[in-house]
């Protein structure tokens, strides 16, 4: 922890610029291991549109660590309501097919149950960041709005920001250990460090438009968190076709038309709003009232280095793309959960300042590949346009025509039924991703190799999560029992500590880290599993799950990635105590 000479020297350990996804949630790590963190956003309160809204599991099993996993399932709309993604003219119009979304068909929900404890669920960003931003300030955190980052210099000790006060125009100095940009697409933090960027850029324009309107006779029957409008000109631009997407089941949304920016967007008056509303409901038998309207831009850029020094950017501001998908929020929050523990480490003095590298060596390559898939998901919806044998949908007249070509018999009509049955089948890769949400592996410093081989992968690494404890890995769940009562292996780590994992025959691994704890002055929580231990592999998927002989160990790490295992029950204490210090001094210095 921080000294009292510390305290004095710098007005708090890591200062955080903005709110969003990744700046809460590194708040709230930060400040539940201990840490002083001081947040500061440009903005006078969270966010006010809803924005990102996918959570995915593995955000969850983060907030679950973190315990605001409860209070985030009481606020938002459940994993079941979720499921049936639909492409339509409209949604009075006619429907041509759906996608069970998110892991709700019956052929895919026993991957995702069995993947994590956790569920998945929609909860727009108007309900995560008061969420994110309460608890971190429960936890001791330091919230400043209406407190805008202007710039800052680095030097051997630390880094010293400016601040203006937007509501007294008052400029002063924070004087921190380490900074996190998570200030957004036009973060001026990753500006400030030259991060280098790859991709096109600014790719298309698109319109959100929130509403209130009651349209559950159009979807109860239906329910989902997007409904995709094939209409006249609905292909380009924007992602890939007219979207209306759920806020609050069934009264609030969220209206997405593409425009071409180098038009620039249309003048988003009331009439023009209600007209675009009407075309993609299908109806004008409804009220609607409109809460906000803005254009916003689809890109396609990501930072290949994403710190530099003491400072680190996470988030928007290090990886920009559709919302396609659903990874924007989710890889934000996990961005902060890898840092997180990490700068914890460093700053309590329990591990050098090299740990830090690995944050870069780490998410870089997450950044890259998730802004790579989201944009490939637009690219895939233009097969839908294709399988109509269309090469757009500008002309209304052509559209009907082959829209009713679908119902015809005959060879052409099968031809099109066949071709857009697979192209609709083919947006699983869009909303039932769950390699890419669950198949993250890490190579750097903060893990050690085992001699493993390149990973074999049983089936389509996008679209199916495979657990595995090859280090660079997610500690696989499953589910185990203390005293009786069911507890995830995922809730055995975690809490910004290191764990150490064994079995029957792996005592001296225990021995050996309850002696390193003392030596090194950190945390090495015991967790032995099998018969008569403290938890009992009572289902046996355990010993399916874990790779490792009973005697074998895995040391994971506190964002609950496996840092290093050992197959067999060591040779004696003394080996036992001398590997696990080693990987300890591998990952910690």
């Amino acid at each position: 922890m921080s000294t009292e000479t510390d305290m004095e020297s710098f007005d708090t350990d890591v200062l955080v610029v903005g709110s969003g996804p990744a700046g809460a949630s590194a708040a709230l790590f930060l400040a539940t291991y201990g840490i002083r963190v001081r947040l500061i956003t440009k903005y006078g309160a969270p966010a006010d549109t809803p924005r990102a809204h996918i959570t995915n599991q593995r955000t969850v099993e983060a907030l679950r660590d973190m315990g605001v996993e409860e209070r985030l399932m009481r606020e938002a709309t459940p994993w079941e309501l979720m499921s049936n993604t639909t492409f339509c003219t409209s949604l009075a119009g006619e429907e041509l097919g759906r996608v069970p979304s998110w892991g709700t068909a019956p052929d895919r929900h026993a991957d995702y149950v069995l993947q994590s404890p956790c569920s998945m669920v929609d909860a727009p960003q108007t309900i995560v960041e008061p969420i994110l931003i309460q608890e971190a300030q429960k936890r001791g955190a330091k919230i400043r709005f209406d407190s805008e980052y202007l710039s800052h210099e680095q030097d051997a000790d630390g880094v010293t920001s400016r601040v203006r006060d937007r509501l007294s125009g008052h400029e002063h100095i924070v004087r921190s250990r380490y900074l996190i940009g998570a200030d957004g697409a036009r973060s001026k933090v990753a500006d400030h460090l030259d991060l280098p960027f790859e991709g096109p850029g600014p790719v298309s324009g698109a319109l959100g438009i929130i509403f209130e309107a009651d349209l559950s006779r159009f979807v109860e029957h239906r329910p989902s968190v997007l409904y995709w409008m094939l209409q006249p000109g609905a292909d380009k631009q924007g992602v890939g076709l007219g979207v209306l997407r759920m806020v609050k089941p069934w009264h609030e949304w969220m209206l997405m038309w593409g425009y071409d920016p180098a038009e620039g967007p249309p003048e988003l008056t009331e009439d023009f709003i209600r007209e675009l509303a009407v075309q993609l409901v299908g109806s004008d038998d409804f009220e609607m009232k409109v809460k906000s309207s803005s254009p916003w831009t689809v890109n396609h850029h990501f930072a290949t280095t994403i710190a530099k020094g003491r400072v680190f950017c996470a988030g928007d501001a290090i990886h920009r793309h559709p919302p396609t998908n659903g990874l924007g929020s989710n890889t934000s929050v996990q961005d902060s959960y890898n840092l997180c523990w990490k700068l914890a480490h460093v700053i309590r003095g329990t591990a050098r300042p090299s740990l830090l590298d690995s944050y870069d060596a780490e998410r870089a390559p997450i950044a890259r590949q998730i802004v790579e898939r989201a944009n490939q998901s637009i690219a895939d919806t233009g097969r839908i346009v294709e399988a109509l044998e269309l090469t757009d949908t500008s002309d209304a007249s052509v559209l009907d025509e082959h829209l009713a070509a679908r119902k015809e018999p005959g060879e052409k009509g099968e031809r099109i039924r066949r071709a857009l049955r697979e192209a609709i089948a083919y947006k699983s890769f869009e909303f039932n991703a769950h390699g890419v949400e669950h198949n993250q592996r890490y190579a750097s410093g903060a893990v050690v190799p085992d001699g493993s081989g390149p990973e074999e992968f049983a089936r389509d690494p996008q679209l199916y999560a495979q657990p595995t404890t090859r280090p660079g890995a997610k500690l696989p769940h499953a589910w185990v029992t203390h005293l009786g009562r069911r507890v995830s292996t995922l809730d055995l780590g975690g809490k910004g500590e290191f764990s150490i994992v064994t079995g029957i025959g792996g005592e001296p691994w225990l021995k050996a880290a309850a002696a390193l704890a003392v030596e090194r002055g950190l945390t090495l929580r015991p967790v032995s599993i099998g018969p008569g231990e403290e938890y009992e592999d009572t289902y046996g998927t355990w010993s399916e799950l874990a790779q490792v002989a009973d005697g074998g160990v895995l040391l994971v790490r506190p964002d609950l990635y496996v840092a290093y295992r050992h197959a067999t029950a060591p040779a004696s204490p003394e080996e036992a105590h001398r590997l696990l210090s080693g990987a300890l001094t591998a990952v910690l210095g």
